[in-house]
């Protein structure tokens, strides 16, 4: 990228004003007194090169150049500069002050004696990443793609083929330096091997996919975190990519990070409409497919597919759960923020409206978890449990604690091999042969996770459907959210 180095200002007085602020309108004729009768005076126009109109040095200033460079925050400013260098400034309209700036006794004898001045253009929101991507001297080391004239840049990222079959949001070099703003990693930092192309992807380039799912840069640790955790070994997105079975991964954030970034974790919860949910699993899938190479139809391998494919995200809901947070189950310290990375698809209703205790609650969840993939197979694939909060409310009001409510659930999970076997009740499906009268678990050890979230309303909660678990398939994985 081409940087624009600082500008030397003229030696004398240097106005800065625009021409959509009161004050500078007001301070027209002292600017006009100036350049007829004083100091030497530059004066920058920051949005109209016909304003104030006075006879005398007048520079147009409207690519913001001189104010950014100079860090102008309000107009009118008047400096003085000597040798080239800033030795004094003074903002807004205040008759005193002028008169000692400039040693002229009688300026703006008919003027109020004070006005506050207005924000300068160079540090508008609206244009503060443009002019930083134009003049900070960005370090970016992405490749940059320019797009024709007439060629529509949403249909162009299409036909590139960098979409999960939505549209993108265009990545920018002011998008891309304003999401790195929220991390604390530099850019060029290696954040993980993204598979199945085994491609090593920065937090530059992960920023980037960020930027085109629509992320907010307070989100960037969570899609930095989420690349990492699907990275490693015992998750295996390798695998799950390649496999035909439905799942993907999916993001599960516990800790105050969730509330500070604005994570759904109430009603609706694994549905549309809240940003932070909608585009944290994208970004995640984004960097799986255009850095890692990882597209349907090519390493990802899918036969039906699900909308964790495209991206899931959403948080636990601690403030009135039953249970400890899924992540200090797993190990971590209560309050931390973090994510567990899930391979999974669903979800599947559970629906219970009459049970009142717990002991019948916790039944027809177990029958609904019986059936999960098939009701003849066993210790294959793994599951989530998303406990729904009047579900929730029923066990905390009893007492139920996260261990008491695994203990009596995985209990109820333990099922007798014989009816399960391949051939019975006409079903070729089913568990190979077994000694007569064994039972087994449903689930692998660690292979059923357990979170509470949802809407206030409705006695419901839902199965989120796994992948193979353990050495075959993927392991969830639990980690810390660093900024």
């Amino acid at each position: 990228m081409t940087t624009i180095d600082r500008p030397t200002l003229p030696d004398g007085l240097v106005a800065v004003v625009k021409r959509d602020c009161p004050t500078c309108e007001l301070v027209v004729p002292v600017l006009d007194r100036l350049a007829g009768d004083g100091p030497h005076l530059t004066v920058y126009t920051q949005d109209d090169p016909s304003f104030p109109g006075i006879e005398g040095d007048v520079v147009d200033d409207t690519d913001l150049t001189v104010s950014w460079h100079h860090e102008i925050e309000t107009v009118p400013t008047l400096l003085r500069v000597e040798d080239g260098v800033e030795v004094e400034r003074i903002v807004g309209w205040s008759r005193e002050q002028w008169r000692a700036f400039t040693s002229v006794d009688d300026l703006g004898t008919d003027l109020p004696e004070m006005r506050p001045g207005c924000g300068s253009l160079s540090v508008d929101p609206s244009l503060a990443d443009e002019l930083l991507a134009r003049f900070g001297g960005s370090n970016l080391r992405s490749r940059r793609i320019e797009i024709a004239a007439l060629e529509d840049e949403f249909e162009a990222a299409f036909d590139r083929g960098w979409t999960d079959g939505l549209p993108v949001v265009t990545p920018t070099e002011a998008r891309v330096l304003r999401m790195l703003e929220g991390t604390t990693r530099a850019p060029d930092e290696t954040v993980a091997t993204v598979p199945p192309d085994l491609a090593e992807v920065t937090v530059e380039q992960v920023a980037i996919n960020a930027v085109m799912a629509g992320c907010r840069p307070e989100y960037l640790p969570v899609v930095l975190t989420a690349v990492e955790a699907a990275c490693t070994e015992d998750f295996n997105m390798h695998g799950l990519l390649a496999t035909t079975y439905f799942s993907g991964p999916i993001i599960v954030v516990n800790g105050p990070i969730a509330g500070r970034i604005g994570l759904n974790a109430a009603g609706n919860v694994l549905g549309q409409g809240t940003r932070a949910n909608s585009t944290i699993g994208r970004a995640l899938q984004l960097v799986i497919r255009n850095l890692g190479g990882g597209k349907p139809g090519g390493v990802d391998m899918s036969a039906i597919g699900s909308p964790s494919k495209l991206g899931l995200c959403f948080a636990e809901r601690e403030h009135d759960s039953p249970f400890a947070p899924l992540s200090v189950e797993r190990g971590l310290a209560e309050g931390t923020d973090a994510l567990t990375l899930f391979a999974g698809h669903g979800p599947n209703a559970i629906v219970d409206q009459l049970s009142r205790t717990p002991e019948s609650l916790v039944r027809s969840m177990a029958a609904v978890l019986r059936a999960q993939a098939n009701p003849k197979l066993a210790m294959g694939m793994d599951a989530m449990l998303i406990v729904g909060p009047e579900h929730g409310r029923i066990f905390r009001e009893a007492g139920w604690d996260r261990s008491r409510f695994r203990t009596e659930l995985e209990g109820l999970l333990m099922l007798e091999a014989d009816p399960m076997l391949r051939g019975t009740d006409g079903i070729d499906e089913g568990l190979p042969d077994f000694a007569a009268g064994a039972t087994v678990p449903k689930f692998r050890p660690g292979g059923l996770q357990i979170v509470h979230a949802g809407g206030d309303a409705g006695l419901f909660s839902a199965v989120v459907g796994g992948w193979v678990g353990g050495p075959k398939g993927s392991e969830p994985v639990t980690v810390e959210i660093t900024p």
